[in-house]
């Protein structure tokens, strides 16, 4: 039986409201085995960028580049600052229906966690924060990763997913977290699917209900992951 690794560098956009259900799972599996949690980023927005539209590094604001360039400033202060606020802006957009990719928004979520909310405007002046936020993605692109969640683990490999709602707490949470892990054990294992059925779409679309009202961007489905057009 593979042991259960000790770390997991976990890559999230905030936008993303599959990576928020895994995120959820992950923390579980922290919370019940110690795991340490390194929170990194991906950019939905540049992996799906069309051609002739902007970088989202070129715009004065972006929806999840903008978050994560705070996810930076935060991270850089420490990984627990980073950690609450995925957490907080992920639940404000995917369960409350909140716009946490609005500045006034995150500026508030941040004040609820005792952090000062001028950390926006530091995170946006600050260049290097977006060099920060593209580091992290190219790793995922270079590894031949398209987007999220994935995860690095300790040895180098990377594994896209497990791509789930309603993610599992408890005993449930573990047996899935030796089940990802086994998969290390396989390197040339590239991957097992299961096909969505209607009740599969109607479950993901009630799930992702207070999302898809409050996203401000469209979100184009290919089958394996979410995309965004902005």
């Amino acid at each position: 039986m593979t042991s259960r690794p000790a770390s997991v560098d976990f890559h999230f956009d905030v936008m993303c409201p599959y990576a928020y259900q895994t995120s959820l799972w992950i923390r579980e599996v922290r919370n019940l085995t110690g795991l340490e949690v390194n929170w990194r980023f991906f950019s939905l927005e540049e992996i799906n960028r069309q051609e002739g539209k902007k970088h989202p590094w070129e715009r004065e604001w972006s929806y999840g580049w903008s978050m994560m360039r705070i996810g930076v400033v935060l991270r850089r202060r420490s990984m627990a600052d980073l950690d609450a606020w995925y957490g907080r802006a992920g639940r404000a957009l995917h369960v409350d229906g909140h716009k946490p990719h609005e500045k006034a928004v995150a500026r508030h979520l941040l004040e609820e966690l005792g952090l000062d909310p001028e950390l926006v405007d530091q995170a946006i002046a600050d260049p290097t924060t977006g060099d920060e936020v593209m580091a992290d993605h190219q790793r995922v692109v270079d590894a031949g990763g398209y987007g999220v969640p994935t995860m690095f683990f300790p040895d180098g490999q990377c594994l896209f997913g497990p791509v789930l709602v309603d993610p599992p707490v408890g005993e449930a949470a573990l047996r899935l977290w030796d089940a990802v892990a086994a998969w290390t054990e396989f390197p040339h294992l590239y991957e097992l699917q299961r096909p969505k059925t209607a009740d599969d779409e109607k479950l993901i679309v009630n799930t992702f209900r207070p999302y898809l009202e409050a996203r401000d961007w469209v979100s184009i489905n290919r089958g394996r992951v979410i995309t965004f057009d902005t």
